[in-house]
């Protein structure tokens, strides 16, 4: 089965692909003339179904890895940088000045954000939108960081100036799924804070990146960003090896995690800030609010196809309730949208992912082998670029489905009589980020609440699981997360208290006083920023 080619509206049409001949070391848009990869889109712009082109990126070796790191070590200057030892004040115009010109890139981002990894429009826009408003929110948190350090403490006889700094050199990968927005959420705070960086983007979402190339460059000191293109095992593995990364910022799955950290030759010194796989669960107990728990949870499964690691990936069905809901929700499934991410009020979109839908089929295959039925009647059906998604039911423990996270349309239904399974369920699981929890019983609800909080990190009450908003804490146990992601948060996890202390005594004192009186010293400061 395939999809016919829509009219594709002008300001969304691909007229030249982007040949992205750049990366940025050292301060410098680095011209590369070596091998390149290109970026093709599983949307098609031709009557007959192709994969469009949408152009290239330098495919990175080695060498060019490890001058990146060394850029990143030269501006970090063990400490002595002029990044690190900035005042905030001066590090905040630098990142004003960068989200300023990055505003003005977001059409070509929203058109990028769709054509590479299949988001509808609306949602590309709201993507950029929201890594703009991030930002700003970090500059504002940042100040009040500063503010609330900007004094002296005493404790036994001992002044103390207590502020936090920076970790040093990071080395950040993103994911594909949000390509700006969780990236940006590691990257922004990382600089901010004082570190150096390396970036290199996912592999879906790549280009979007070279619109916002210049911005980098022109708003921040040299060696304080470097963006690189290339494959992880070949870029990001040497960077590793060196052990003279201080942080590894990854979001992606924990093999990929695990991988990078055994690179390092002092992981011990490592510090990690990873948000990696999860397997929400949504739990509907008997006496749920049936029309809001099913907006819910198509929501929460279908969002962006269900590529997204807050998705509800297993859907928990009280047994009483199991016939309706089941018929109530694959009717819902069935009358969602498809096309292409321009096209009004889509739902379903492209998969970006070439070898998706036959990922996707295998999962399948596996439950009907075992047991599970396709409960709606589009299930499975399959286009150039996507498979429509199936809800299975009764899904068994046993079945690639229910043990996999899948990361795309297809949904698990598991039945259970007492509320003890599904918590039996997430306590032997690996992942721990988030749950969904449907009903209306206070003295059903209680004791479950007071659960599963110790579960997951997030216990979203009649409502689907989801990331924002980015000022609340994001974060996992077990094998879903490492530190935490949110404005306020990444600031911290993305360096370390430090301070000053001296004796109270006559020539600590006056020095002090003069440090503070000559403005001398970048980190004794009490100055208030506004």
């Amino acid at each position: 089965m395939s999809n016919s080619k829509p009219t594709i509206p002008r300001e969304f049409q691909i007229t030249e692909p982007i040949h992205q001949k750049k990366y940025l070391v050292d301060g410098v848009l680095k011209e590369w003339d070596g091998a390149t990869e290109d970026v093709h889109s599983t949307i098609s712009s031709t009557e007959s179904y192709a994969p469009t082109l949408l152009g290239s990126v330098p495919d990175l070796g080695e060498k060019e890895a490890l001058e990146a790191l060394d850029s990143a070590l030269k501006a970090y200057n063990k400490g002595q940088g002029a990044w690190p030892t900035m005042r905030v004040k001066d590090r905040i115009d630098c990142m004003e000045s960068f989200v300023k010109k990055m505003e003005t890139k977001r059409e070509e981002v929203v058109k990028l954000l769709m054509w590479e990894i299949g988001k509808s429009l609306p949602d590309s826009q709201k993507e950029f939108d929201r890594t703009v408003e991030y930002i700003y929110d970090t500059i504002e948190d940042y100040k009040q960081l500063d503010r609330n350090s900007a004094k002296f403490q005493k404790h036994d006889g001992v002044y103390a100036h207590i502020r936090r700094g920076p970790l040093g050199v990071v080395l950040c990968l993103g994911p594909y799924n949000y390509p700006l927005n969780e990236t940006f959420a590691l990257l922004i705070p990382a600089i901010m804070m004082g570190n150096t960086t390396i970036f290199k983007p996912a592999k879906y979402g790549v280009l979007l990146i070279a619109p916002l190339m210049e911005a980098f460059q022109s708003s921040f000191p040299n060696g304080v960003v470097n963006i690189i293109f290339g494959r992880g095992r070949t870029v990001a593995s040497p960077i590793m090896g060196t052990g003279k990364v201080d942080v590894l910022a990854l979001i992606g799955n924990s093999k990929s995690a695990n991988a990078l950290q055994n690179q390092h030759p002092k992981s011990n010194r490592l510090r990690l800030v990873l948000g990696l796989e999860a397997k929400n669960p949504a739990i509907v107990l008997s006496d749920a609010d049936l029309d809001l728990t099913i907006d819910e949870c198509i929501a929460g499964t279908l969002s962006f196809n269900g590529q997204r690691c807050t998705a509800l990936k297993v859907v928990y069905v009280q047994n009483d309730i199991a016939e309706e809901f089941n018929t109530r929700f694959v009717e819902a499934v069935d009358k969602q949208k498809f096309g292409n991410p321009w096209d009004s009020g889509v739902k379903l979109t492209p998969l970006p992912e070439p070898d998706k839908p036959e990922y996707i089929q295998g999962l399948i295959d596996d439950a009907l082998a075992k047991g599970a039925k396709i409960l709606n009647k589009k299930g499975g059906k399959r286009f150039d670029n996507y498979i429509w998604p199936a809800v299975l039911y009764p899904v068994t423990k046993d079945m690639r489905v229910y043990q996999e996270e899948q990361f795309g349309p297809v949904i698990p239904i598991v039945p259970f009589t007492d509320i003890e399974e599904p918590l039996d369920d997430m306590a032997e699981s690996n992942y721990g980020q988030q749950v969904s929890l449907f009903g209306k019983d206070v003295y059903a609800l209680s004791p479950l609440i007071d659960a599963l909080a110790n579960l997951v990190c997030r216990v979203n009450l009649n409502s689907s699981c989801q990331r924002g908003p980015d000022v609340y804490p994001f974060t996992g146990r077990k094998d879903s997360a490492q530190a935490t992601l949110s404005v306020h948060d990444a600031l911290r996890s993305f360096s370390i208290r430090t301070f000053v202390a001296s004796k109270d005594n006559e020539l600590n004192n006056e020095i002090l006083e003069k440090l503070l009186e000559t403005k001398l010293s970048n980190f004794i400061s009490t100055d208030y920023i506004l």
